[in-house]
């Protein structure tokens, strides 16, 4: 059962709970000294060796349309890139793709320049990336759940021009997108090129990647995990199965909020918190919807959305309090309208979490593929300096 509490000015306010940088206070001032005056624009790509594997996949016997014998599902593409000149870094980066997208996302951006991938290749890390089970070159069984796919409609009001439909308070703030964000506009043709079909089934496809995710980390030890978006909760639950190998996440906009959706659509959803499936609490949850009571706090700005936390006392997430995380939001997404929520309830469960609010640190303008907008590595920049801080 939730009861109505009122939140006044709690966005606004400083937090309470330290970070691995420190106070609110402190993190924001460290933040800050490290964003670039400039916002460099390359379109280089930075040497590697590349190499591939699968991990995770059952077999299954075939039913409906496949040619009777057995198959698999669930297997996962990995393409490994390491530096030419050698990794420096102790820890590979594993990035983690959001909805309807592909490993392709880091590579470089829609409008040719270098992407995620090249800057953290030519700071000496080894990356892995990604494409979801069931997705890109991560084969599809049709029998095995059913498919969606984003129109056009969709993709320019939640991620390219949400200026042009005003969808959420913050979307006419949204200035970062590398042209008009509408087809025939080369950028949007290429991006909207990459949208990819996707499991409807949210049980499905988060133990698919759960479980893809875990076997990658059992082949290559210790990582940083980088998640977007839908893929926030499968980085919750690979580190919740796997605290000791994950040395920290940074989560971009990760999917949220707690209980319930928000602006994309509304209603119930991610039972545990954070997540669809089960995560480990102490006490320990059997049935959330008795072992994990709730509240609801009332928003009293119409710019922030109304939070669901738990009743006090809080049960802690054991496990994700291992390590550190970077929770990050942009000014004009729609998760800045209730990604505050995320970071309340995380730090309500004792994570060990730091807040990077883009516009707060002078990085202002972007929105939900903010890795591909035009200040991508101004961005770059600060998440790998936070990474070289908290990571030992």
């Amino acid at each position: 059962m939730w009861s109505p509490l009122i939140l006044c000015g709690l966005a606004a306010a400083p937090l309470a709970v330290a970070g691995p940088l420190g106070s609110r206070a402190e993190s924001v001032a460290w933040f800050k000294s490290k964003v670039p005056e400039s916002v460099p624009e390359t379109f280089g790509e930075t040497p590697a060796s590349r190499s591939y594997f699968y991990v995770g996949g059952r077999y299954v016997d075939a039913v409906s349309s496949e040619p009777n014998g057995r198959v698999m599902t669930g297997q996962m593409y990995i393409e490994k890139l390491v530096p030419a000149s050698g990794s420096t870094q102790p820890y590979p980066l594993v990035f983690m793709t959001g909805g309807s997208q592909t490993g392709t996302n880091w590579l470089n951006t829609p409008d040719g320049r270098t992407g995620w991938a090249s800057y953290f290749l030519s700071h000496g890390y080894t990356v892995y990336l990604t494409d979801q089970p069931q997705r890109g070159r991560s084969p599809w069984v049709p029998s095995d759940g059913s498919v969606s796919i984003s129109n056009v409609t969709f993709v320019q009001n939640f991620f390219t021009s949400g200026e042009q439909f005003n969808s959420w308070p913050q979307a006419h703030l949204h200035t970062q997108w590398p042209g008009d964000g509408s087809p025939g506009d080369p950028t949007f043709d290429t991006f909207f090129a990459g949208e990819i079909q996707s499991q409807t089934n949210a049980t499905k496809v988060t133990t698919n990647n759960v479980n893809a995710f875990t076997a990658l980390l059992d082949k290559i030890g210790d990582a940083v995990l980088i998640s977007h978006s839908q893929a926030g909760p499968y980085g919750w639950g690979v580190a919740d199965a796997r605290p000791d190998n994950v040395k920290a996440i940074v989560a971009l906009e990760p999917e949220g909020p707690p209980f319930e959706q928000q602006v994309i659509s509304r209603g119930a959803a991610r039972p545990y918190g954070l997540t669809t499936l089960p995560l480990t609490y102490l006490p320990a949850v059997t049935d959330p919807s008795t072992d994990l009571p709730t509240v609801r706090i009332v928003s009293n700005s119409t710019h922030q959305s109304d939070c669901i936390l738990q009743a006090e006392p809080a049960k802690q997430l054991v496990h994700l309090a291992k390590f550190p995380v970077l929770l990050y939001v942009t000014e004009a997404s729609y998760h800045a309208y209730y990604d505050y929520c995320t970071l309340l309830y995380m730090e309500q469960a004792g994570m060990n979490v730091d807040y990077l609010d883009l516009p707060e640190v002078g990085i202002k303008g972007n929105a939900h593929f903010s890795f591909m907008e035009k200040n991508n590595l101004q961005i770059s920049r600060v998440v790998e300096a936070w990474i070289q801080e908290v990571v030992s």
